[in-house]
């Protein structure tokens, strides 16, 4: 699906990207058959000014004392976060906890065969088999800011399709309020599923959006990232990409979504409800109990800890799209 119209907090991959890189990478995606695609970066914390009429009052004045300690997300890091640093920085814990397990961890996992399967309160279930991921839905090229709980950011170009294009085809019922995903489980690939190297989740790995949520169009499902098809620790063949969230509702290598009634469990929910609620939207007023979420690094050409350290903005800098979605709900209780 194209997204034509340009809102005020995009910009344009010429902005993020070397010209020479764009054009080139721009003809790469014709040939493949990539449509073009828009870009959805947040400039700064004033073109989101509007997100916090979503918050409490007490909320909305703390996030603007915070954002004013830190440098606004402004152009000067709105630059793409090398390819390099993507597949080599990851939480994957199917392939280890530390940030260099999963490329390690990874090279040997076998993406094809590969079955997705669509089903529960739907009146069309079906299933996508490794190739239909690349050919059943047009794909385009998309740039957004990821956001980890851990403070961490990232700019990456997915490329992919919109999650709704894949649940219209599945013709969900009236019955249908949430989207349930589970990612696959395979302890003998996926190492950290059958040893302490997996953090002590429980899997597989399963996690869960509300309908309106699922269907918004800024939900993305990426299968591949700078032009090529995902790295196995980037969450190959196909992942969930949800760019107003913190980074752990973007489930890798999915195998299995449900349209389901009721709110599905979620892994880090079930691990520890207190600190990694249902929704986890990105929200600088709101810290994790045991870190601050105003400011995040940005992964760029410097490394993690470069100063490379900007102001979080509310739902990520996308609220002009997303935060009537949570329009009277309590965001500090609905974390």
């Amino acid at each position: 699906m194209l997204i034509n119209t340009k809102k005020n907090h995009q910009l344009s991959e010429q902005q993020v990207t070397d010209e020479s890189v764009y054009y080139g990478r721009r003809e790469l995606l014709k040939k493949l058959g990539y449509l073009g695609a828009g870009s959805l970066l947040a400039q700064s914390a004033s073109t989101n000014a509007g997100a916090l009429d979503f918050f409490s009052s007490k909320e909305a004045e703390v996030f603007k004392r915070q954002a004013l300690k830190f440098a606004p997300a402004g152009e000067s890091l709105q630059i793409l976060t090398p390819e390099a640093k993507i597949s080599s920085h990851n939480n994957f814990y199917e392939f280890g906890t530390g940030k260099s397990d999963p490329v390690e961890n990874a090279q040997g996992f076998k993406v094809n065969p590969w079955q997705l399967s669509i089903s529960g309160e739907v009146d069309k279930p079906y299933t996508l088999g490794y190739d239909d991921l690349f050919k059943h839905f047009p794909l385009e090229e998309r740039i957004y800011r990821l956001r980890c709980v851990e403070a961490w950011s990232m700019v990456i170009p997915w490329v992919g399709f919109g999650l709704a294009e894949l649940i219209k085809k599945a013709a969900p019922n009236s019955r249908a309020k949430y989207v349930a995903f589970e990612t696959l489980y395979d302890p003998e690939q996926m190492p950290g599923q059958k040893s302490r190297m997996g953090g002590g989740v429980q899997y597989p790995y399963v996690e869960g959006l509300r309908i309106d949520e699922a269907m918004n169009p800024l939900t993305f499902m990426s299968v591949g990232l700078y032009g090529k098809t995902l790295p196995a620790q980037n969450g190959a063949p196909i992942r969930l990409v949800v760019p107003w969230k913190y980074g752990f509702k973007s489930i890798k290598s999915i195998v299995g979504i449900q349209l389901v009634e009721h709110k599905p469990p979620t892994t880090w929910n079930i691990l520890a409800d207190r600190e990694y609620g249902f929704y986890a939207n990105v929200n600088p007023a709101v810290d994790h109990p045991r870190w601050s979420q105003a400011s995040e690094r940005r992964i760029t050409t410097g490394g993690l800890f470069a100063r490379n350290r900007i102001a979080t903005l509310p739902f990520n800098g996308y609220g002009e799209e997303v935060a009537h979605l949570y329009k009277n709900m309590d965001l500090r209780k609905h974390y």
